[in-house]
């Protein structure tokens, strides 16, 4: 079964919605290595920010294991010393249902990075 595209009343065809794949990595490591930089700059802007927010913002692929490697992500960079606990927020992550999360915000070690 196909889907038809309903004309608008003017006779034009609306564009075709686009949906947003999701990459998935295939190992840890490579999927570090691509998001490792992202967070850095993140966390060197000073600003509090969730995880998601940055994945969807550069369009990062999700990790193997997202239930674990997404917390780990953030521990090393917190073990680091880039980035430090900042609260909570309700996500936007669509299909989280504006559960909350952790926020993070980047060290003045961070800062003195760029």
């Amino acid at each position: 079964m196909t889907a038809t595209v309903q004309p608008a009343l003017d006779g034009s065809v609306p564009a075709p919605h686009k949906t947003k794949t999701q990459r998935q990595a295939e190992d840890y490591e490579s999927w570090l290595a691509e998001v490792w930089p992202k967070f850095i700059d993140a966390a060197a802007t000073g600003r509090v920010f969730t995880c998601y927010e940055i994945a969807d913002t550069h369009d990062l692929p999700s990790p193997p294991v997202p239930q674990a490697h997404w917390g780990r992500l953030m521990t090393l960079l917190r073990d680091e010393g880039y980035v430090r606990t900042a609260g909570w927020a309700c996500t936007n992550r669509p299909t989280a249902h504006h559960s909350g999360v952790r926020t993070w915000k980047g060290t003045p070690a961070a800062r003195g990075r760029t």
